[in-house]
This record gives C-alpha cells, sequence and structure tokens, in this order.
C-alpha cells in the first residue's frame, strides 16, 4: 500500500510558527533547519551548542541566540536533535533528559538512536521524526529558491494527542510539505537508510568507482580516461536516471552502452552480490552494525579515522585534481 504523502495544504504552519523551538546543533542539518524555520516565520528559535563549539560564531552571526543544551531545553516546546549519531545516546543521557518536561517535543533526523534503544525518551513527550532527504546545504539551496525536498516523517510517541499535526507544521517549516512528506515508521526509515547507505550510496558506489577505475588503470589504461569512464560520467547516468527513471534514461543512453549494461550487469552484480546485500540488512536489523559503531565511537573511533585519513591520498582523486587544474601530474 503507498505510503500517505502530506503537502502543504496538509499541514498547519501556526502549530509551529507559536512554538519556542530549540535546535541542538549547527552543522549542515542544523543550520539548513534553522534558517528554514526561521524563514517560514517560526520566531522564537535558539541553538544549542557545546561550550566552546567551533559553530557558535556562525550560529550568532545567523542571528541565532545560542544556549547550552540543557538550558534550551528548558525553555523549549519542541526540541530538534540534529547532532551525530553516535552522540545521541550520552547527549540526551546527561543533557537532555534530565530537563525534559510533560508535553513537549522531540524531533529527530535520523531514526536510529530511537530505533536501536540509544535514547529512551519518557511516555510523557512526543517523539517524532523529520527527515529531510538531502545535504542539509542542498536543502537550503532549494528552500531559497522558493522548492523543497522529500521528506520521511513518522510518529513514534504521541503523547499529547497532537504530535501529528506538529510533525507535520514542522516539517512544511523545512519547506518539505512543497515537494512531498511521506508517513512511514522511525523502523522502516532506519533501517532502510543504514542499509542504502552501505550497500547503495555511499559503500557500493565507492567500491564500485574505485575498483572500476583500478582495474583500467592495471590493464595500462591512462588514469584521465579511466576516471572519466567510471567516476566523471558516473553523475551524468545517475541524473539522467533520477529524472527519466530506468526505463526511461536507458530509452536515453546509446544502444552499445544500453546492450551493455543488460548483458554486463548480471555479472557484476549477481546472486553472491544480493547474498552479500542480505547480510548487511540482517547486521542492521540485528542491531549489530550499530553496536558495532557506538563500539567503535566510545574507543575513539580508530577504525573510522584510519580510514579516512587512507583515503586522503588516493590515485582517484590525484587525478581528478589533476584534470580540475589544481595540481600538477607526478
Amino acid at each position: 500500500m503507498p505510503l500517505p504523502v502530506y503537502h502543504d495544504r496538509d499541514c498547519d504552519l501556526s502549530l509551529i510558527r507559536t512554538s519556542k523551538l530549540l535546535i541542538i546543533g549547527y552543522g549542515s542539518q542544523g543550520r539548513t533547519h534553522a534558517l528554514n524555520a526561521r524563514d517560514s516565520g517560526v520566531s522564537d528559535i535558539r541553538v544549542a551548542l557545546k561550550p566552546g563549539s567551533a559553530t557558535r560564531m556562525k550560529a550568532e552571526a545567523d542571528g541565532f541566540t545560542v544556549v547550552t543544551v540543557a538550558d534550551g531545553v528548558k525553555w523549549a516546546d519542541v526540541i530538534v536533535v540534529l547532532t551525530s549519531d553516535e552522540a545521541h545516546q550520552s547527549l540526551f543521557r546527561d543533557e537532555i533528559a534530565p530537563s525534559l518536561k510533560a508535553g513537549q517535543a522531540l524531533i529527530f533526523a535520523h531514526g536510529l538512536s530511537v530505533n536501536f534503544g540509544l535514547v529512551v525518551p519518557p511516555a510523557d513527550v512526543d517523539v517524532l521524526l523529520v527527515s529531510p532527504k538531502g545535504i542539509g546545504p542542498r536543502i537550503r539551496d532549494i528552500y531559497v529558491e522558493g522548492q523543497g525536498v522529500f521528506c520521511l516523517f513518522a510518529v513514534h510517541q504521541d503523547a499529547t494527542g497532537r504530535a501529528k499535526a506538529l510533525g507535520l507544521s514542522y516539517a512544511a517549516a523545512l519547506g518539505c510539505g512543497r515537494k512531498g512528506i511521506l508517513e512511514t515508521t522511525m523502523k522502516a526509515e532506519c533501517e532502510s537508510d543504514l542499509f542504502g547507505e552501505q550497500v547503495v550510496l555511499c559503500g557500493g558506489t565507492r567500491e564500485l568507482v574505485v575498483n572500476g577505475f583500478q582495474t583500467l588503470v592495471d590493464a595500462g589504461y591512462p588514469e584521465e580516461v579511466a576516471w572519466f569512464e567510471t567516476c566523471y560520467e558516473l553523475k551524468l547516468v545517475v541524473d539522467l536516471l533520477w529524472e527519466l527513471g530506468m526505463s526511461g534514461g536507458f530509452a536515453k543512453i546509446s544502444n552499445t552502452a544500453e546492450y551493455g549494461a543488460y548483458l554486463t550487469g548480471p555479472r557484476v552484480i549477481n546472486e553472491a552480490s544480493k547474498a552479500a546485500m542480505k547480510a548487511v540488512l540482517d547486521d542492521v536489523q540485528s542491531g549489530r552494525f550499530v553496536k558495532q559503531l557506538m563500539a567503535d565511537y566510545d574507543a575513539g573511533s580508530p577504525d573510522l579515522l584510519a580510514r579516512r585519513e587512507a583515503l586522503k591520498d588516493n590515485l582517484l582523486d590525484s587525478t581528478k585534481r589533476y584534470l580540475d587544474g589544481v595540481a600538477k601530474p607526478s
């Protein structure tokens, strides 16, 4: 059955406009949420940051009052948690929960911490998911252009009887009612998001591009040509598929490309690949992935930091820098 979809006409903006809104975190999502909400008529907004936060000056320069998390929670009607997922557990335990009051609303942009029990809100507060589907700065740009992005929305806990109306109001303030607000569950959003990031969007795409590039380079093809064929043109094809769908996009590519896709795609993504995908989904659904994430985070994220550092010096990116004119060939 299709998910319910809501638009601006289904949302009462006055609910969020008359609420005291606290944004916790001022990274790419936090800044976008705060600015979009203000431009949608929410006048009483504060930003909660840790003392010494690197984003404090940016929030103040944007005209927002910056407070501590504890003080902000005591003041607010609606609390939006926009810090990193792995930080939610200690943030909620130490700074949010002690100051929560009955009737407040907690909004998360991703369901991980609630779905896997890292955060267990009390029964007397509303708990909502409002998850605009896009990178923060791009969501902001689209809002300024007078448009919006799709949003996944869920009521996880309705203590007041008005959680749904309030959540839709907040989603509309972000501009999502202009495009479409899809009602789902925190479980569906969270687990499908974790799977999609690992298998397709980040993990799978990176490995496909890097290995395709390296296969051509190892076979003696010029690095620049390999980069064009495995990385640069990927955006062009994805844009085409995004705009026209799979069938429409394939109708626009060359016959040679289409024939090769049908012939070779199943050789690369096959039953073994699908079995690996299912194993990833099992890790997500069982909580093993989140357990590993939190253990690594609690240990100071040595594995994550080491892998991030290792990515800085790679042939694919140095080839791109050369073609962009910012580096000389070695």
